[in-house]
């Protein structure tokens, strides 16, 4: 099977349970060091619900992210330019995000806005942003290239996360993130596998953790991760109170739209 990434010969590495009842082929690819399932035909099933049930780091990851990102933008991007999350779930990332003053709007095909009302994106010919995030996304791409060509076209900065796999291939048991349970993780990507799509698009990239960004922009790593290492102390706290928090603003546009 040809590689999702690279289109290089994969192979078969294991085959495992998904759900519970259907037995899945995984295939790795030397080239690049992505790991992916053969053709998901479990995935409606798996997305009976859009956030899986087990997924109890819902909030606090949305959190850690937000404030990551606040950082980012802040310091290396027009902090008042429009956003685009990619993917936005419930619609608690963009919340959060209006709330510290970004203008962030939401998208997602497969889940309910609840949190981000009124904050949909809208496409045009014309309609681009300044940088598009995308947490916990990519593990869920049948065609990964397919996906960030779409990114691409809205920006040239994309911020994401996902668990990169380690060095050496997790065995089924050794690693949680292949996430077996609910068959909505079905593929992974090594540290080799982003500077190969960096390489592709020209882009740069750099990761903190599980918290990437592939960009046009050049960006000074060191001070980069500096700072997004102060973003769970008294940095994110700065950011916000330098920002113009859009609650209150965002509450006014709402009243009005829904009273006329």
């Amino acid at each position: 099977m040809k590689c999702k990434i690279c289109e290089n010969e994969s192979v078969p590495l294991f085959i495992r349970k998904v759900l519970n009842k259907y037995d899945v082929k995984y295939f790795h690819c030397e080239n690049c060091g992505f790991i992916f399932t053969e053709d998901p035909y479990w995935i409606e099933e798996s997305y009976s619900s859009a956030i899986n049930l087990s997924d109890t780091g819902i909030m606090d990851r949305n959190i850690h992210y937000s404030r990551l990102t606040s950082v980012l933008l802040y310091f290396f991007f027009d902090r008042n330019a429009k956003f685009l999350d990619y993917g936005g779930g419930y619609g608690i990332f963009t919340r959060l995000m209006r709330d510290v003053g970004f203008d962030f709007y939401w998208e997602d095909k497969f889940c309910e806005n609840i949190l981000a009302k009124g904050f949909e994106f809208r496409h045009s010919d014309q309609t681009k942003v300044k940088a598009v995030t995308a947490f916990e996304v990519f593990e869920h791409l049948i065609n990964p290239v397919e996906e960030i060509n779409k990114m691409l076209k809205l920006s040239d900065t994309i911020i994401f996360s996902t668990d990169l796999l380690p060095v050496e291939k997790p065995k089924p048991e050794d690693w949680w993130y292949y996430a077996f349970d609910h068959g909505q993780h079905i593929a992974f990507y090594s540290s080799r596998t982003l500077k190969l799509i960096a390489d592709k698009y020209q882009l740069n990239v750099f990761s903190f953790g599980s918290f990437h960004v592939l960009t046009k922009n050049k960006i000074n790593l060191s001070i980069a991760k500096f700072l997004l290492r102060l973003s769970k102390y008294g940095i994110f706290l700065l950011v916000k109170k330098n920002m113009k928090s859009l609650i209150w603003d965002d509450h006014i546009k709402l009243e009005t739209k829904s009273g006329s």
